[in-house]
């Protein structure tokens, strides 16, 4: 290996929640109702470069609990982490902020959500493990898909 080559290196320097929120608009009605929850679940990546080798990665979940057709309660957590990535090669980056990041903050970000409906006196909402490398294989798959049918218009 030349000296020019760096090993590759990963820490997690820091786990924070960036942004939280609890809406409860049919409350105190929703409480007077038989409890038949429908829950749907949003999420959102992204990464933004601090500098050459520590990046912020932010997990959005979003979810929304419908009870007899109106909102119960909406919940939207941002678990941020900031990461140390250096010696790895373009697409392994990407990777890793993409996925493997993601992976890390989810378990934090599922608590804070539980932890958030509790407070709110709704029953805990334990949410599913999530497979971000499925999630970040299709993002890909759809990103080329794009970029091919772009370029057949030009």
């Amino acid at each position: 290996m030349s000296e020019n080559q760096k090993q590759p290196q990963f820490a997690m320097k820091r786990v924070y929640m960036k942004d939280a929120s609890l809406e409860t608009p049919a409350a105190p009605q929703v409480f007077t109702k038989a409890w038949q929850p429908e829950v749907n679940l949003d999420l959102n990546t992204r990464s933004t470069p601090l500098d050459e080798d520590h990046f912020e990665v932010v997990l959005t979940l979003t979810v929304t609990v419908k009870n007899d057709g109106e909102t119960a309660f909406l919940v939207e957590v941002q678990q941020a982490g900031i990461f140390m990535l250096s010696g790895l090669g373009e697409a392994e980056t990407k990777h890793t902020l993409g996925a493997f990041c993601p992976n890390i903050l989810f378990p934090y970000a599922r608590e804070a959500i539980d932890n958030l409906a509790s407070k709110a006196s709704f029953p805990a909402l334990m949410l599913a493990p999530v497979n971000f490398d499925a999630l970040y294989a299709q993002q890909q798959q759809q990103a080329q898909q794009k970029a091919a049918e772009e370029k057949e218009t030009h």
